[in-house]
């Protein structure tokens, strides 16, 4: 029997840098279903656009002003946002889109008001060809009871929209 001679090792270069981030997103639809924006939302904001890209990142801001229903099938004006409901959103439009533009992000935003929320504000992400949505939420509820509150609305877009949806506590 011979003796083996010892294996010897291959040099081997291995790269132990960390994975790259996952990429940004150069524009965001900051949407409400009519409750205030949290400080979270607008971080998330911050944390999520792309500001490595050719373009500066932009977010739109939208809120819902919520039609309350139909009165024997016609729309009804008693069921309709007062102004006073329309200035409070555009107010919350408003300082969002300021708060924004002090963390270096460019901003613009509306007030729409409809019925159908979740569609809304899906169609809103599309029309404004926006990569993500980022929304204030309430903690999830059972399916059948959440379908019936209007507070459960951003998990409805989140199962809805045909873009990543991320929903953020809204620490009340």
């Amino acid at each position: 029997m011979s003796a083996a001679a010892p294996a010897e090792l291959a040099e081997v270069d291995v790269d132990v840098s960390m994975p790259a981030a996952e990429p940004g997103y150069a524009r965001i639809l900051l949407a409400t279903e009519g409750r205030a924006i949290p400080d979270a939302a607008i971080a998330r904001v911050a944390e999520l656009a792309d500001r490595s890209g050719p373009t500066d990142p932009s977010v739109h801001v939208f809120s819902i002003a919520r039609i309350h229903g139909v009165s024997f099938g016609f729309p009804n004006p008693g069921l309709l946002p007062t102004k006073r409901e329309l200035a409070a959103l555009r107010e919350i439009v408003d300082s969002a889109i300021r708060r924004l533009e002090r963390e270096g992000i460019e901003a613009e935003g509306h007030v729409l008001a409809t019925r159908k929320a979740t569609a809304r504000i899906c169609q809103e992400a599309i029309k404004e060809e926006c990569q993500a949505i980022v929304m204030a939420a309430d903690p999830d509820r059972n399916r059948l009871v959440g379908d019936m509150l209007w507070t459960q609305e951003p998990q409805r877009v989140r199962r809805r929209a045909k873009v990543p949806v991320f929903l953020v506590s809204d620490g009340d």
